[in-house]
């Protein structure tokens, strides 16, 4: 969750009322956040200084009390003391939710070159406020704000870039391009004193030069573009590089009258809702407060034709409608309908309509507003404004026994007993890369579900067997002793391509295998003792041996006597063909069995799974010094 750094006085004065720290806290959890600290800048300099501060160092912090104040993550509207303190009001019934209204027709122009900034950052969007009256408190508020959005809704910039600047110090119209890095020159905001720079010297500033290292995460993302977007005014005056940085000739002063504000972006819905955000945090210190100046954005072809516009911000008012049973279901009260259309006020989702007999209730939903999606979130904000301390507590109306899931049940006690047999359980990423999962195993590269955009080449597919975490583990364990033998196992799913499975009535193209995998590496191969976790997992799991695989004397022994097993199910172990079976190559050949299962649906043996010592090369590709075996069987064929 984002965290609201506002000072306490500061916060007060903005909703006009005082309270001591617990009525606060109290206040925050019956309007839907939390007080989660209560610092100062003094506080948080001396915790977060790896050394101990001077007296005359710690002068320089404020000992002012702040309240930090987690707000909810799709909250932007609450990222910034004027929007929390607004809502507060409008919360408590000191002020009705204000509307937004544009000042009049588009002044300004915006022109993007859509040939050159599709290459980029294809989107931008734009507003104008005026009169604006700023102190430093505000000033600050307003720098806050950004940096918040850009951290969180912006995703760091890659999504949107905000840029505010001077309208007095530029002139309109405007325009937005990508160039070549070399035909940008501006002196940027940072560093303002040593100069114009061209934009490629500029980015290489940034990645090197220490004062410039909040600025060092966002260069990746246009650096090795061969154009930069760029936003001019009609003298050709850089006003800003998005998104990276502002230029200095266009910079906001406490002494600035008139912002323009422009967002540049890969997503447009997403630039509309910082655009909006913004706004109307702002605009409550315009001459006409919550008034906006839009601006037309005009994109122009090759050609020098308008082939798209559209005029911003959107500032966008719309219907969501809920039934009132669902919303008293949901919450557990029974409120009537006009009791709940009164309610909605109290979290700007006024003015509220009630339809078709006062059965639905259709609220509005402003632009702050952009988490309102669903008739849930209808419901929720109605609960927070009843007041979840108001809802009566009651014993449900209906009784049901939950129990565990078999398979996962089934898996616990696996767990156990073959944690008794000595192995140590470990849980490994169900990401990993082509070669480990195939390659390094000697298996041909075949179907696997695989990530579009991975992060890295270690995250490439979902995992179709387990045996690549055990043996990774193995190879980051080498300090480990082997001398008695280093045991390893793991429960957990596999994820395989299959075109038949439904879920929810859709064929998703993939299903989770629930299997078992164990791997013993020390100075013998440990064969035998694989085997003998086999045959003690059959055990466990009321399989009896077939009297081929037996043999006539253990048939006739003790422990047949005594046996517990499911009728009609019976395994047997055979030669793996390490020619004909995939899986083989990642054993030693000779040294590799299948796991056959027959049961009383399927009396013909089925394999479901295998167990062998692996092959050097598959040890070698791990960089495992010790000769190993291993078994991989699939769990839910057991059930």
């Amino acid at each position: 969750m984002p965290t609201l750094s506002v000072e306490k006085e500061l916060l007060f004065v903005q909703i006009g009322r005082t309270y001591t720290d617990h009525d606060f806290d109290e206040l925050c959890f019956e309007f839907g956040v939390e007080l989660d600290e209560i610092t100062s800048a003094r506080e948080e300099a001396e915790k977060s200084s790896g050394f101990t501060l001077s007296a005359k160092q710690l002068e320089a912090y404020s000992d002012a009390i702040l309240y930090k104040v987690d707000v909810p993550a799709n909250r932007y509207d609450l990222l910034c003391i004027e929007g929390l303190s607004r809502a507060i009001r409008i919360f408590l019934g000191d002020v009705d939710a204000p509307k937004y209204e544009f000042s009049g027709d588009p002044v300004c122009t915006m022109t993007v070159k859509k040939a050159n900034t599709d290459k980029i950052r294809p989107f931008v969007v734009c507003a104008v406020l005026r009169d604006v009256t700023f102190n430093q408190e505000r000033y600050n508020s307003f720098i806050d704000l950004q940096d918040q959005l850009h951290r969180n809704l912006c995703r760091q910039r890659t999504l949107v870039a905000i840029g505010t600047h001077d309208l007095d110090s530029v002139k309109a119209p405007f325009f937005y391009d990508a160039r070549e890095p070399k035909d940008i020159k501006f002196v940027p905001l940072t560093p303002a004193d040593k100069g114009a720079f061209v934009s490629s010297d500029l980015l290489k500033f940034y990645e090197t030069d220490p004062t410039a290292k909040h600025l060092k995460p966002y260069v990746s993302i246009i650096k090795d573009s061969p154009v930069y977007p760029v936003i001019l005014d009609s003298n050709e005056t850089v006003m800003s590089l998005p998104p990276i940085i502002n230029g200095d000739h266009s910079k906001i002063t406490l002494d600035t009258k008139n912002v323009f504000i422009e967002c540049t972006a890969t997503d447009l819905t997403k630039a509309n809702i910082v655009l909006d955000t913004v706004v109307t945090m702002f605009s409550e210190y315009c001459a006409k407060p919550f008034s906006v100046e839009p601006v037309l954005v005009q994109f122009e072809d090759e050609s020098g034709s308008i082939v798209n516009s559209y005029v911003t911000p959107a500032l966008s008012t719309r219907q969501e409608q809920a039934t009132v049973e669902f919303c008293n279901s949901l919450i557990g009260i029974n409120l009537s309908a006009e009791e709940m259309k009164a309610l909605c006020n109290k979290v700007q989702l006024g003015p509220a309509e009630l339809l078709e007999d006062g059965k639905i209730l259709s609220v509005t939903v402003p632009p702050t507003r952009s988490d309102i999606l669903h008739p849930v979130d209808i419901a929720e904000d109605i609960g927070i404004a009843f007041g979840y301390n108001n809802i009566t507590k009651r014993i449900p109306t209906t009784s049901t026994v939950g129990g565990e899931f078999g398979l996962n049940h089934f898996g616990d006690l696996l767990r156990e007993e073959i944690g008794r047999a000595g192995y140590i359980e470990v849980l490994t990423h169900g990401l990993c890369s082509i070669r480990d999962n195939f390659t390094a195993l000697r298996r041909p590269v075949s179907a696997a579900v695989s990530l579009s955009n991975p992060a890295n080449v270690e995250y490439q597919v979902i995992r179709t067997t387990l045996l690549p975490g055990l043996l990774k583990t193995l190879q980051h364990n080498k300090s480990a002793s082997f001398t008695g033998g280093f045991k390893l196992f793991e429960i957990s799913d596999v994820v395989l391509p299959d075109s038949e499975t439904v879920v929810t009535e859709t064929v998703v193209g993939a299903r989770n295998s629930r299997r078992v995998c164990a791997v013993y590496a020390g100075p013998t191969s440990g064969f035998e003792i694989i085997h003998g976790l086999v045959d003690r997992i059959m055990t466990l799991t009321e399989v009896a041996p077939d009297p081929s695989y037996a043999g006539p004397g253990a048939l006739r022994g003790d422990e047949e006597k005594f046996r517990v097993s499911r009728e009609g199910w019976m395994y047997k172990i055979v030669a793996l063909d390490s020619e004909a079976d995939d899986n083989g190559k990642t054993y030693f050949p000779g040294r590799a069995a299948a796991i056959m299962l027959s049961t009383p649906e399927k009396p013909e043996s089925t394999q479901i799974g295998t167990f062998g010592i692996l092959h050097p090369e598959v040890l070698e590709n791990f960089d495992i010094q010790y000769p190993s075996s291993c078994v991989e069987l699939d769990l839910e064929a057991l059930m």
